[in-house]
């Protein structure tokens, strides 16, 4: 009786009741397995913070009538700034003597000289004495074998000649007497600079099948010009060498045209290829003087023309008229504004901070070019997650190549980092 009395019978079970007690018992293991979650995603690492362009070119206003010719292919570029136009279909043609820049390249690459340093002695063997007599060639003759000429002289008469018996003697000296491994290292050197359409098969141009694009051959104009002494001797009108019994003359004559400012580079020309021309010209505009390089390539004249010697004529006449029309559209052109917003800092988890230009930044350039903008972090340093307004972050370039312009880019407001709530809840 008492048992009955003291012990009292639990109440009946209601879906209320068996709500109050699952909440008491599941809430708590929800809030550990919540809080073990946030904890999870703010000990996870931040993204790295990356920057983004606004955009990717500018077009300079205006346009520029570039005087082509009616047929072949041509390329015109200016190193930093960057393409200027294009002509033609850019298909492989023979590309004649202008094949010897890349020789004259390789052996540079080899055998470095500075400027007017006349280098290591090349001795003449038979067969480059032979190779003198040869007809319908370019070449050096009243050579003997045994004599002896510096580097710098050899590549004089390789470029201003143009002799096909000299590159060939060059090639043999860089490989030690085999000219096949010669032409295999310019192959490999236009693939390194990313010519694409272009076979090497000889060290002089000489067979047709050595063949290339306008387009390649700026590439390797680009790569050439940076040496020093190819500078130097390719911007030679004449040249008396010792040993030889008569001057040897550039092939180029755009070198003596008063006011072109053409300074090289290397002619070209034979029945399979026309005339071809790679050249080089300067302009002051301003406090500098930029460089232009262009290339033309298939220029042939109707009828017979033994060794293309009036296709060469055609080629510097029409290269003449690229360089005088770009030359006098070369100016100075605002492209940057200090103060404007050139990109932003994107924080991975869907935040943006603004990139601003810290200056004013003008490219030389013509009407209606197009430079490509490209933003890159200060000195190779990775973007922070945090900086003060102003804070110079990124460096944004205007064209591209050597001597392409710059200008620093800083954070228009604060850099934070995300916030707490955007890292609990990101899902990358």
């Amino acid at each position: 009786m008492l048992a009955e009395l003291t012990n009292t019978a639990p109440s009946p079970e209601t879906p209320r009741r068996t709500l109050v007690r699952r909440v008491k018992v599941w809430t708590p293991i929800v809030l550990l397995l919540g809080a073990a979650v946030a904890g999870g995603q703010i000990l996870r690492p931040l993204p790295t913070p990356q920057l983004v362009a606004t955009q990717d070119s500018v077009t300079l206003d205006g346009t520029t009538a570039i005087p082509w010719p009616a047929e072949g292919q041509a390329a015109v570029r200016i190193p930093g700034s960057g393409d200027i136009g294009t002509f033609g279909e850019q298909k492989p043609v023979p590309t004649a003597s202008v094949a010897k820049v890349m020789t004259a390249y390789v052996i540079l690459r080899n055998h470095p000289l500075r400027k007017n340093q006349p280098g290591p002695r090349i001795e003449v063997d038979a067969k480059a004495v032979a190779e003198g007599n040869a007809e319908h060639e370019s070449k050096i003759e009243w050579l003997t074998a045994g004599q002896k000429f510096s580097e710098q002289d050899m590549l004089e008469m390789l470029m201003l000649k143009s002799a096909n018996n000299i590159a060939r003697l060059l090639a043999r000296w860089d490989t030690g007497n085999d000219e096949a491994a010669f032409v295999a290292k310019m192959n490999a050197v236009a693939k390194e600079l990313g010519m694409r359409d272009t076979t090497y098969t000889d060290p002089s141009g000489l067979n047709s099948g050595t063949v290339s694009t306008a387009v390649d051959q700026l590439k390797l104009a680009e790569a050439v010009m940076q040496e020093e002494a190819f500078r130097a001797i390719v911007a030679t009108a004449h040249a008396k060498i010792e040993g030889l019994p008569e001057q040897i003359d550039n092939s180029n004559d755009l070198l003596s045209v008063k006011g072109l400012r053409n300074i090289g580079i290397k002619t070209g020309s034979s029945t399979p290829a026309g005339g071809t021309l790679m050249w080089a010209a300067d302009q002051p505009v301003g406090g500098d003087t930029p460089l232009i390089l262009g290339t033309m390539m298939d220029q042939h004249v109707d009828g017979p023309d033994e060794d293309a010697g009036e296709s060469l004529k055609l080629v510097l006449k029409n290269s003449r008229k690229v360089i005088e029309a770009v030359r006098k559209a070369l100016a100075a052109a605002p492209v940057i504004h200090k103060g404007q917003t050139v990109g932003y800092v994107s924080d991975g988890l869907g935040g943006r901070t603004p990139l601003v230009a810290t200056k004013d930044l003008a490219v030389i350039g013509v009407p209606g070019q197009r430079l490509r903008f490209t933003l890159g972090t200060t000195g190779g340093k990775s973007v922070p997650h945090e900086a003060k307004a102003g804070t110079e972050v990124a460096v944004l370039t205007v064209g591209d190549g050597p001597g392409s312009k710059t200008v620093p880019v800083a954070v228009g407001t604060r850099l934070a980092e995300p916030s707490f709530g955007t890292r609990v809840i990101r899902l990358s």
